[in-house]
């Protein structure tokens, strides 16, 4: 293992139960990195998806892969704890077989393009060696201290 966990949340800003990779196996700087997620009963969301036959829900696999991916970008840039990165947009998205407990998911994630705070990605997520997921990820980088949250338009009346 490249990174653990610990490595992990010196470069990501997410923590649990939102941080959705617990190692790095492989990393081709500004190129391609291999993450792991090890996927287990005791996650939250089994709770309610679905009682009784549990599934990872597909976006959280998505995340799983922008996380992964984010890690890569985010490891080259010096300031990064002023930074975070949006998605922009998800593309191609796939999913080939449920996720469940017990299973480790392996993601794959390579550098399309990287240019003026945009990047696009495109990966996959798998299981033994079968794909689960896979899709192209564009994501933009931002300052965290002059990105503000959209303000809350107000709300009219009920007609």
């Amino acid at each position: 293992m490249l990174l653990d966990v610990n490595d992990i949340q010196k470069i990501l800003p997410h923590r649990y139960p939102f941080l959705l990779i617990d190692g790095i196996e492989e990393m081709e700087r500004w190129k391609r990195i291999v993450g792991i997620k090890n996927v287990t009963i005791n996650e939250s969301y089994f709770q309610g998806h679905f009682p009784g036959k549990p599934i990872m829900p597909g976006v959280l696999i998505i995340e799983s892969m922008a996380q992964t991916g984010g890690l890569l970008l985010l490891q080259e840039v010096p300031d990064r704890e002023k930074k975070l990165l949006y998605f922009v947009a998800i593309d191609n998205a796939r999913f080939r077989r449920p996720v469940v407990p017990g299973d480790q998911l392996r993601l794959e994630m390579n550098v399309l393009a990287w240019r003026n705070g945009f990047c696009k990605l495109e990966g996959r997520a798998t299981v033994q060696g079968e794909v689960a997921a896979e899709a192209t990820l564009m994501c933009k980088m931002v300052d965290l201290e002059t990105e503000q949250a959209p303000a809350a338009e107000p709300v009219g009346k009920a007609r």
